[in-house]
């Protein structure tokens, strides 16, 4: 048995949420199969163009191929997103407010063309470097001949553009996009963003002004375009609960930046449970011969370490003034980019690279 070509399969057995996602295909112009339990949608699970389960499905089959998307309503707060890291959904869609994005989803996945790589990179504690190495992971690619574009993930982070002295560069910010809905245009919002390194960028503003609110669905529809106008988005996803629960889910592998000490290798775990059940590594930051060295902060988070961020004495103040471009071009820093970009392999399709 399977689903007709381009049918979504839907497994819930909530009448209200049934209809909310009844009227959300056919805006997609798709066709829908509702199933109330996992075991009746098994046999049409990998056939189906795309798969959305309900915050009332407790279980999942054991072998699957179509990647879910967890559905849910409004009001049923943080136990949707531990819900779907919890049976491995790969996206969360709260409705009302994600209907458009869910719309724009299911109309893609039945005609599915090139997308880029989404990393998303995370301090495992605060202070670790977190947007220190996203910097310098975007930099190495763009170094590379990738088309690269760099976002700031955390409203609270005081502004990604800072540490790299363009703020005063031309281009669209975070509140500038917060009426985004639907589908964005990937080659319009390439062309709106501002550049530095070799690679767009898109930042929080980096005022004392508290940051405009953004819609978790318009912050989901950037970053839907950007996978599809570049072909690698390095996000700096910052440590609060908002980013984790929004910006983290859009991202196809995770790096956890962790420090070489046992209380940070402790907090990382923690913040393990709150992530996407996607592929993730560690970058270790700390000298060789550090209080924990990479096989037992690999073994303590349940990780493998994929490189070692360079402890550099001249980072903090290359923060503050805007200089961690330049220190990106040292050859450790480089090897250190390279050997992301190594990981990311055969998932990071760049014309140029070789």
């Amino acid at each position: 048995m399977a689903v007709g070509p381009g049918e979504v399969l839907l497994v819930t057995s909530a009448g209200v949420l049934r209809a909310e996602v009844e009227r959300i295909v056919a805006a997609a112009g798709a066709q829908l199969r509702v199933v109330e339990d996992a075991v009746e949608g098994g046999p049409y699970w990998d056939s189906a163009s795309a798969v959305l389960v309900g915050s009332d499905i407790r279980e999942l089959p054991p072998r699957r191929s179509t990647p879910a998307v967890m559905v849910g309503l409004d009001g049923e707060g943080d136990s949707l997103w531990h819900l779907a890291a919890a049976l491995g959904a790969e996206r969360v869609a709260v409705l009302p407010d994600a209907a458009a994005w869910l719309a724009d989803h299911l109309s893609r996945s039945r005609s599915p063309g090139p997308g880029g790589l989404v990393l998303g990179v995370i301090g495992g504690c605060g202070g670790a470097g977190a947007t220190t190495a996203a910097i310098w992971i975007a930099q190495a690619a763009a170094g590379l001949g990738a088309r690269v574009l760099l976002v700031d993930g955390d409203p609270w982070g005081g502004g990604l553009e800072l540490a790299l002295a363009a703020e005063e560069s031309p281009g669209l910010r975070w509140p500038d996009l917060a009426e985004a809905r639907g589908s964005i245009d990937p080659l319009q919002l390439s062309d709106s963003l501002p550049v530095a390194g070799g690679f767009s960028f898109l930042s929080w503003p980096a005022t004392r002004e508290p940051p405009a609110a953004v819609a978790a669905a318009a912050a989901a529809g950037v970053l839907d375009a950007a996978r599809r106008g570049y072909e690698l988005v390095v996000v700096d996803v910052g440590r609060g609960a908002e980013p984790l629960h929004t910006v983290a889910w859009d991202c196809d592998r995770i790096l956890l930046v962790v420090r070489a000490q046992l209380k940070a290798a402790v907090a990382a775990v923690r913040l393990l449970q709150e992530l996407p059940p996607v592929e993730g590594a560690l970058l270790v930051r700390g000298r060789t011969g550090a209080a924990l060295d990479s096989s037992l902060i690999a073994e303590a988070v349940g990780l493998p370490v994929q490189g070692r961020i360079p402890e550099l004495r001249a980072v903090a103040g290359a923060m503050e003034s805007g200089r961690l471009l330049d220190l990106g071009k040292r050859r450790n820093v480089r090897h250190f980019g390279g050997t992301v970009l190594d990981w990311l392999g055969e998932d990071l399709q760049a014309e140029d690279m070789a």
